[in-house]
């Protein structure tokens, strides 16, 4: 897409433009019937298109290659000449998506300008297309713990398949990171990522954003399916999809092909989908909020992704993550994590997730008082952490037990905590607490804690 195509009946014409354009630097294709045009453009669009109106010998005349150019073709401007110009032919072409309009006999000076116009033009847009299908988030997952490690095998193996893929998982847990993993490793990488934020786009819209829209005001406008075409549409957080629209993203599942709103023409494209979602779809469809054939259709490979409180073993690897892209990014302080804070970040409770991980170590690089290490203290406050002089802040519930109970109650949330934090690991949960493998089994099992299981759990 680097050249000008001109298509005009009159050999003497195309030749004469393509003289003149040859002269400025530029490289031209030429074509004196619409069947002729329509294979070059077919065979390789160009960066824009010199077409007249009246073609003789032809199937279609320039107007009707100028909707089909704009139909297939949206990004490539077309200059419209005829002999025959008027008004009413300037401004119909104009309406049906035409870059400009030249009246023959035509003045080379005026030609060139519109000619160098057009063709920056087309240079943007193929700049804008480029940087609305570059990478925006990066695709790299991190992580050692035994749920990533399962997890990033069960992507690898669905990077080798064109599969339809589900991620479950609640909000903030990396479902769209994942997404993005599977296409940057598949063979469609080169190809357009497109996020359709479901839960973001209001439903009356919905459709327009989805599969574009015809009008004669405004020509073609390509929706995000279009913009998608040879690489993957991913649709983020699916079960807020308006139910009306369900239905015709069945159809196109089905059929690879859509119609634009305002179109008559069916538009095809080759597309992988892949879906998330943090809530029950099952539970969506019995409450009629969610179509089954959907589900189906969506749900070839599913795959559930962990949230952090499951893989507290990656904390300290993400916060390092975060802090050396926070420092490239921000310009915020290079800090290292002390063995407190360290503690302190595997023990808090995460609903918020990856997403919340993150949002606290910016608090902390912005906020901080140095450069030295992050230290306990700047995290924020939990349950019976220790006071600044040093006490432990007991919780209401413990201060009223007598000492046996609150001992036991104590301890068994602490060794909860630590078990937790190692993902069930009781060899590195007995080397940090300070006991013998066989003596921390012993100490579980009279407090009640029940370790078989994939997690810990109090028994009864």
């Amino acid at each position: 897409m680097s050249d000008i195509l001109i298509v005009d009946d009159e050999r003497d014409i195309r030749e004469l433009i393509s003289d003149i354009l040859g002269d400025e630097g530029y490289k031209t294709r030429m074509a004196g019937n619409s069947d002729g045009a329509m294979a070059a453009i077919a065979a390789d669009p160009p960066a824009l298109l010199i077409l007249d109106i009246w073609l003789k010998d032809s199937n279609m005349d320039g107007i009707d290659i100028l909707k089909a150019v704009k139909r297939d073709y949206p990004e490539v401007p077309v200059v419209i000449i005829s002999g025959h110009g008027n008004i009413e032919i300037a401004v119909a072409a104009i309406k049906q998506g035409a870059y400009d309009f030249i009246e023959k006999p035509f003045n080379i000076d005026q030609l060139m300008v519109v000619i160098r116009r057009g063709m920056e033009t087309s240079r943007l847009r193929r700049e804008n297309t480029s940087l609305k299908r570059r990478e925006t988030t990066p695709a790299e997952m991190l992580g050692e713990s035994a749920l990533f490690r399962a997890l990033l095998g069960q992507l690898d193996k669905v990077t080798r398949s064109n599969g339809r893929v589900m991620l479950s998982g609640p909000a903030g847990s990396g479902k769209e990171l994942a997404a993005r993993y599977i296409h940057v490793n598949s063979n469609r990488a080169a190809a357009p990522f497109v996020t359709v934020g479901c839960a973001s786009i209001d439903a009356e819209r919905m459709e327009e954003v989805l599969f574009g829209r015809e009008s004669k005001e405004k020509g073609v406008e390509p929706g995000l399916l279009e913009e998608a075409d040879g690489g993957v549409i991913y649709f983020d957080e699916v079960a807020d999809m308006p139910q009306g629209t369900q239905g015709k993203i069945l159809r196109v599942l089905v059929d690879q092909q859509f119609l634009r709103v305002g179109g008559s023409n069916k538009v095809q494209v080759d597309l992988r989908v892949i879906s998330s979602t943090s809530r029950d779809l099952e539970q969506e469809i019995a409450e009629g909020r969610f179509r089954r054939e959907l589900y189906h259709r969506l749900n070839v490979v599913p795959i559930s992704v962990p949230s952090l409180e499951e893989r507290r073993d990656d904390i300290p690897l993400l916060a390092e993550y975060f802090i050396d892209m926070l420092n490239k990014a921000q310009g915020l302080p290079q800090r290292a994590i002390g063995s407190e804070a360290r503690a302190q970040l595997q023990t808090m409770a995460w609903p918020g997730n990856v997403r919340q991980l993150r949002n606290l170590i910016e608090r902390v690089l912005i906020l901080g008082d140095g450069a030295g290490e992050i230290e306990a203290r700047e995290l924020p406050d939990e349950a019976d952490r220790a006071s600044g002089d040093g006490r432990v802040v007991l919780s209401g519930s413990l201060a009223t037990m007598p000492l046996r109970e609150a001992r036991e109650a104590f301890e068994r949330e602490y060794l909860l905590t630590q078990i937790n934090r190692y993902g069930g690991n009781i060899s590195r949960t007995a080397e940090f607490v300070g006991m013998e493998r066989s003596a921390l089994h012993r100490k579980l099992k009279s407090l009640g804690v029940a370790t078989s299981g994939k997690t810990p759990a109090r028994a009864g």
